[in-house]
């Protein structure tokens, strides 16, 4: 009986000790919809969080207080904050670069308070800067994670691979569970996927049958991911391409288990 109660005990504490969490990451090219120039989509992608309510979320292509985006919105706007607003969600940006009198990188959102760091990534031959955008997030009270989103160089293969060894050098030493997301501007053939996955799990390839996201309107790659650092006890419940048209990618919705 003894037995009985001690194995019941382990079972309900190992359950216990499982956190699931859900993920969006998407590319919202700018706060833009991609084939209807000049109309917004923020109270789209807003629906969207609202339907599926994930626990954090990546934002790719996000602008911040830019001439252009009050061009589409009639006011200056900053897209994390609004998106923040319209969520109730708490909103990071991490700016890659000035542009148009405001700043354009990353952004995530978590519906939890957290404290975020910013870093930009190199571009050995040139480009467009790019960023890397990092919260330490608490899964518990007991258990924390790091929440990280990036949107790598779309123009030179040596900037991808520089980008994609510095993100591996970033968490080497990172203690606890790390989840990237983002737009990576390859495909799993490209030299960057095989580097990143010396440190890296794709979750799509570990729940197998991994989809399509770029573009929206004819998918032929995939190039919007979620990567688990590996040394994590990471259970892939669910990934997701959802079908929307705000943007020119897919969103992609991940649910995950967490040791």
């Amino acid at each position: 009986m003894k037995w009985i109660f001690t194995l019941l005990l382990f079972s309900f504490t190992s359950v216990q000790s499982q956190q699931t969490i859900k993920i969006l990451s998407y590319n919202i090219f700018h706060g833009e919809q991609a084939y209807k120039k000049g109309e917004p989509n923020i109270d789209s992608v807003a629906g969207l969080i609202n339907k599926y309510k994930p626990d954090l979320a990546a934002f790719q292509e996000v602008d911040s207080a830019t001439g252009r985006s009050e061009s589409i919105y009639k006011v200056c706007t900053d897209f994390i904050a609004e998106l923040a607003r319209k969520t109730g969600m708490h909103g990071f940006f991490g700016k890659a670069m000035d542009y148009d009198g405001g700043g354009y990188g990353e952004g995530l959102l978590t519906n939890k308070p957290a404290r975020a760091t910013v870093k930009i990534l190199p571009t050995p031959k040139g480009g467009e800067p790019r960023a890397l955008i990092y919260i330490d997030y608490p899964l518990s009270k007991k258990k924390r994670i790091v929440f990280a989103g990036t949107h790598l160089c779309h123009q030179f293969e040596e900037n991808r691979i520089s980008q994609v060894n510095e993100i591996n050098k970033t968490f080497e030493k990172t203690k606890p569970p790390v989840i990237l997301c983002g737009d990576l501007n390859f495909t799993p053939d490209k030299e960057p996927y095989r580097i990143l996955s010396t440190a890296w799990n794709d979750a799509a390839i570990l729940k197998g049958d991994p989809q399509l996201t770029f573009s929206v309107d004819n998918p032929k790659v995939r190039i919007d991911y979620a990567w688990l650092k590996k040394g994590h006890t990471f259970k892939v419940v669910d990934v997701q391409v959802l079908p929307y048209d705000y943007s020119d990618h897919k969103p992609v919705l991940i649910t995950l288990e967490i040791q």
